[in-house]
């Protein structure tokens, strides 16, 4: 079964053009975003997105698929495996 799910998974590729524009593909879900943050769960991970002006210009979930315009400052991975194993919020653990 595990094969399966794998079979499933789709490749996360991220694109960054003058840190001005940002292609991603293998996004499951947008957790949060403003001007200066966006929070994605990935394929290979939480993904947060910092910098100035931020704007999710395009979004398909059904592709798995997110377009960020703005001034991007950073990107940041952490793992999603065993958040609600220890009783804390993802949010708490990202902070950490």
């Amino acid at each position: 079964m595990e094969n399966l799910n794998n079979a499933s998974r789709r490749p996360h590729k991220l694109m960054l053009t003058d840190r001005k524009t940002c292609t991603l593909s293998g996004i499951n879900d947008v957790l949060s975003f403003d001007i200066n943050e966006i929070l994605l769960e990935t394929e290979q991970g939480m993904l947060m997105i910092k910098g100035n002006e931020l704007h999710v210009s395009r979004l398909s979930l059904d592709k798995g698929e997110v377009d960020v315009d703005g001034r991007i400052d950073s990107f940041t991975y952490s793992e999603n495996n065993g958040y609600g194993a220890k009783g804390e919020s993802l949010l708490a653990r990202l902070f950490r």
